[in-house]
């Protein structure tokens, strides 16, 4: 066969094998790093022509400081760089190079492997596992100290009603009560952050709660910041718990007053939406449905990356000393992923901010519409059993129902709890379990008497969620449930709502 053909046939396979090839492609001189030859996919994924490429070299397109090459890579033999596109944009990419002859001289051939997508999505994962593990130590904080503010709310409480209103020492206990009520909000904030507090929802629509709160958010903001309010036409139902979504609006109103010391506009906004496939490609755990956007918007002062990065840790501020406590975002954050929502953030320093929030929409689900009932009056009569591993909880709740005409039984643990039920010959009308207690959780207990006490109602307090008694931290529709911190005036209230039937019957507590 003629050299020449072979040569035609070499050239022919090479084209084949470069030049439609999928993957990104180009052979450099490796002196001058000029481009001798791209692929069509380079071509379309840089957005060069073939001729715009071969009047370049490989540095008019890398943006400096690449980013850190990491162990894989090194393993593969693969260089990670950041590459400038037509368009401006930038996108990282991993390069593996050999060397090869190409037109009769040395050059290197390359394969490039856009990688900007995975680095976003490994990016978002760090995040969530740093975020997952300081809020896994903040709920257990919080926890800990939920128990210690019973004790010290009840207790403030009963000294306050037993002290008369001229009495020296009464301000002393109404400023132990004062305390212990701001260390309760912190450690709700704390519970917010770790997904680890209660929630109670109910559908409602988005567009009614933020027109009820905008005469408070107005007065919030002062009057030299503008509130523009962009409701949706069509309601925006969500599945949320009411004050909870209350709580993420007021605190992102907050964070963008504070953010125009000097004034300026304040956007908020809603709409049904459907998340597109590439914003769902490039985030984590975003589902294919409906949902539902918040949005809250500034042209403060914004941030920049590293602010942003940081921007949900609990404690982390940007405030002067005594301005904050750095809870407030990340209280938000913690409400909207126990909501099952996803929370966006976009800024620019001087430019301002937007925070974009997602709830899963519930445009099948029937609004709720139940109004609230006042509590009845707190004293009772009925025989109460008391379940509780901590000693003075347990000590406090016991003087609480028994000082409003309830019979109490109490039990350490669900063993003793167990016994006392089997030897008690008369009617028990409610028990009071903890539900996290060593070797048996209230739940656990709740189903071991079903079959013996089975028309007991059951009411549980915690200092946060427990999969005994909850899923991702929402409660069972049935279940009768009150939050540690409580006082004992709002204990009694709660007895006396769960005995008049509001509560869940003992048989029911394994559905």
């Amino acid at each position: 066969m003629p050299v020449k053909k072979l040569l035609r046939d070499k050239d022919a396979r090479f084209r084949l094998l470069f030049d439609d090839n999928p993957q990104m492609m180009w052979v450099t001189d490796p002196f001058s790093l000029r481009f001798l030859e791209v692929n069509k996919a380079a071509v379309r994924c840089y957005g060069y022509s073939r001729d715009q490429f071969l009047q370049m070299k490989v540095s008019d397109i890398r943006v400096p400081s690449p980013p850190p090459v990491s162990a894989a890579a090194l393993a593969d033999n693969l260089r990670q760089c950041r590459h400038r596109i037509a368009d401006g944009n930038t996108i990282d990419v991993e390069i593996a190079e050999h060397p090869i002859v190409f037109g009769g001289q040395d050059a290197q051939i390359a394969i490039i492997l856009d990688v900007t997508k995975r680095k976003l999505l490994e990016d978002q994962l760090r995040q969530a596992q740093k975020m997952e593990a300081v809020g896994m130590l903040a709920g257990g904080i919080a926890h800990d100290f939920n128990n210690l503010l019973t004790i010290i709310t009840g207790y403030s409480q009963l000294l306050l009603n037993n002290l008369p209103e001229r009495d020296a020492n009464r301000p002393f206990a109404e400023q132990i009560m004062k305390a212990g009520e701001r260390a309760a909000g912190l450690t709700r904030q704390l519970l917010a952050f770790s997904r680890r507090q209660v929630l109670q929802p109910k559908v409602l629509d988005l567009n009614l709660l933020v027109s009820s709160l905008s005469v408070m958010l107005r007065r919030l903001i002062g009057e030299d910041i503008d509130l523009h309010l962009l409701l949706s036409e069509e309601p925006c139902r969500v599945n949320a718990d009411p004050g909870q979504l209350e709580q993420v609006i007021m605190n992102l109103v907050v964070n963008a007053r504070d953010a125009m010391p000097s004034g300026g506009a304040l956007t908020i906004e809603t709409q049904r939406t459907q998340l597109s496939e590439e914003y769902r490609a490039s985030h984590l755990n975003v589902r294919h449905r409906p949902y539902v956007l918040l949005g809250v918007s500034d042209n403060g002062t914004g941030m920049d990356d590293l602010t942003k990065s940081r921007l949900f840790e609990p404690f982390f501020t940007t405030k002067g000393q005594g301005q904050g406590t750095g809870l407030g975002l990340s209280t938000v954050f913690g409400i909207v992923k126990q909501s099952g929502g996803h929370i966006q953030v976009y800024s620019e320093p001087g430019h301002g901010t937007s925070f974009k929030v997602y709830f899963p929409s519930a445009e099948d689900v029937v609004s709720d519409e139940t109004a609230h009932k006042e509590a009845g009056t707190p004293r009772g009569h009925e025989t109460i059993l008391l379940v509780e591993d901590e000693d003075m909880v347990r000590t406090l709740v016991r003087a609480t129902l028994e000082r409003e005409g309830y019979r109490v039984l109490d039990a350490s643990n669900a063993m003793d709890a167990a016994r006392l039920v089997a030897d008690h010959s008369g009617k028990i009308d409610l028990m009071i379990t903890d539900v996290v207690m060593p070797k048996m959780s209230g739940r656990e207990l709740a189903e071991k008497l079903g079959p013996v006490r089975p028309d007991m109602k059951v009411l549980y307090m915690s200092g946060y969620t427990d999969n005994a008694i909850v899923r991702n931290g929402v409660l069972d529709h049935e279940m009768a449930f009150i939050q540690k911190p409580f006082t004992p005036m709002a204990l009694a209230r709660k007895v006396r709502e769960v005995l008049e039937g509001g509560g869940e019957q003992i048989h029911q507590a394994g559905g």
